[in-house]
């Protein structure tokens, strides 16, 4: 088990301490990668994913590695496919079931992993809308997720204010 607050790769970050992990796209171009960086997850003990990606999108499927893996373990992982198309937003009803798949995987006793390809985007929405959904306003949602973000690699190349890019 990883340290408190510790994540089994950089980018990403706690949602919900040791509960709800958010971030990148936890595959890899190399099967070794991904088999390394899926173990990693497993080890941290989250068996359920949430994968914001498209099938079409150029990204290797994990979701055979992740079986396999959790198969050596002896632990049932389960990933689960809900698209949003990238640099877009789902409709009110879709969000409401990806958090119902959340409150879902969570009642019975999941750590979850939710991810899109960079873990910015529509990682950042459905994290957002969570947050909201838990009581914050729209606006210490963001804060918080700006916050969360802080620490990750790429949160410098991400996180800036509207019309602070440099002329």
């Amino acid at each position: 088990m990883l340290k408190k607050n510790k994540t089994p790769i950089p980018d990403s970050y706690w949602l919900e301490p040791d509960s709800i992990l958010a971030g990148e796209y936890p595959g890899a171009k190399v099967e070794a990668e991904a088999r390394k960086k899926i173990r990693a997850f497993l080890d941290s003990g989250i068996t359920y994913f949430i994968d914001l990606t498209e099938a079409h999108e150029p990204l290797e499927p994990y979701d055979h590695l992740l079986h396999e893996e959790a198969g050596k373990l002896g632990i049932l992982a389960v990933h689960k496919r809900m698209p949003i198309m990238d640099v877009s937003v789902p409709t009110e009803d879709f969000m409401n079931e990806i958090l119902e798949a959340i409150d879902e995987a969570l009642e019975q006793d999941h750590k979850i992993y939710i991810h899109c390809w960079g873990g910015v985007g529509r990682t950042g929405t459905v994290a957002g809308c969570y947050l909201v959904d838990q009581g914050l306003s729209g606006e210490d949602a963001l804060a918080e997720l700006s916050r969360l973000r802080a620490k990750t690699p790429k949160n410098t190349r991400v996180l800036r204010k509207p019309g602070s890019r440099k002329r």
